[in-house]
């Protein structure tokens, strides 16, 4: 696999070799030693997550806070979606920068968003599934959000691909806190 640091250096884009010939294609979707070598550190994935979107869903921007914090290993394996991950650590001297990627079913993608980040997509196509680890298991009571359209974080989303109509939103996502007002790592 090729891995690239993106401009928030822990957030890695990550590409897999696909192996394709006229029957369709293989590839290794996920490999513990080889992932884990990428990182610099032992990740230990607990649970799987699978959801189906359709054109100009947004979905985020999430993360898990302590006691309980998610690293995310996501791609997309029907559709496209534009993914993005934001510094939410305070700390940082990245903090509220983001970065983004399309992830497709062709290009196959996939992006590492450590604890400490705050995670979001939008889908592109008419569907989309989307699929992730996650290096901890959900809990409600220490989720987080952050406003999708915040305008200190500037998250250049693709919108003119949905052709003028407005992405739609859960209402939580509706509620979410703008950043200074949300929860962080410290």
């Amino acid at each position: 696999m090729n891995v690239t640091p993106t401009a928030l250096p822990e957030v890695l884009l990550i590409e897999p070799r696909v192996f394709g010939d006229a029957r369709g294609f293989f590839m290794e979707s996920w490999n513990r030693a080889r992932f884990n070598a990428a990182v610099g550190h032992e990740v230990e994935f607990v649970q799987d997550n699978h959801s189906r979107s359709s054109r100009g869903v947004l979905r985020g921007l999430h993360y898990q806070l302590p006691p309980n914090p998610q690293g995310k290993l996501v791609r997309c394996t029907s559709g496209r979606v534009f993914d993005v991950a934001v510094d939410l650590r305070r700390s940082s001297p990245r903090f509220g920068q983001w970065v983004g990627y399309e992830l497709s079913e062709d290009n196959h993608r996939q992006l590492w968003i450590p604890p400490g980040f705050g995670h979001g997509f939008l889908v592109l196509s008419e569907t989309a599934d989307f699929l992730y680890k996650t290096s901890g298991a959900y809990a409600p009571e220490c989720e987080g959000a952050v406003r999708w359209d915040d305008p200190t974080v500037g998250v250049a989303w693709p919108l003119d691909e949905l052709g003028g109509v407005a992405p739609q939103l859960s209402a939580k996502d509706v509620a979410a806190p703008l950043l200074n007002a949300a929860k962080h790592f410290d």
